[in-house]
């Protein structure tokens, strides 16, 4: 099973949401689940992981995690090309590296071509930013490339991004 993540942030609370899904080229997720987080860390520049990755975990507690393949994040594992670890690396350290994390940017950090695979999809002419641990980058990046939908971001991370900010 693999399970996509996304958190959209409130003035009070942030709301994390997870899709379930069996295969790459699923066109629907099997289950999505939603949770409501009060007790924020306050944002610190350089330190996003703090206020984003014990979102990520309440989420992944309605999911069994004995089943999950590979999660997806919406941001980096790695940020830079000295290796300048990111959310998805924290995520990955949490989970004991027992489960491979693909993280899928929207934007571009400065100093990021060692670690990041840019993924052109569709008819856009900008990238998705792909990183990723527990697997190889370019398998990680040929699989959302190979997600469904005709547009820059898959369909699936497209209906993700959108319970989450509903």
């Amino acid at each position: 099973m693999i399970v996509a993540i996304d958190v959209h942030y409130r003035e009070t609370f942030a709301k994390a949401v997870s899709i379930e899904f069996d295969q790459w080229d699923a066109e629907e997720p099997i289950k999505i689940h939603e949770v409501l987080v009060e007790e924020l860390h306050e944002y610190i520049p350089g330190s996003f992981y703090l206020r984003e990755l014990p979102c990520i975990l309440e989420v992944l507690k309605l999911s069994p995690i004995e089943k999950i393949d590979l999660i997806i994040i919406d941001g980096y594992v790695i940020i830079n090309d000295e290796g300048k670890r990111g959310l998805g690396a924290y995520l990955f350290d949490e989970l004991d590296g027992k489960i491979p994390i693909i993280g899928v940017a929207k934007n571009p950090f400065k100093n990021n071509k060692k670690y990041v695979r840019e993924v052109y999809r569709g008819k856009s002419k900008n990238p998705l930013f792909v990183t990723a641990l527990g697997m190889d980058v370019e398998e990680a990046a040929e699989q959302v490339k190979n997600m469904k939908g005709p547009y820059r971001i898959p369909d699936l991370l497209r209906i993700l991004d959108e319970k989450t900010k509903a």
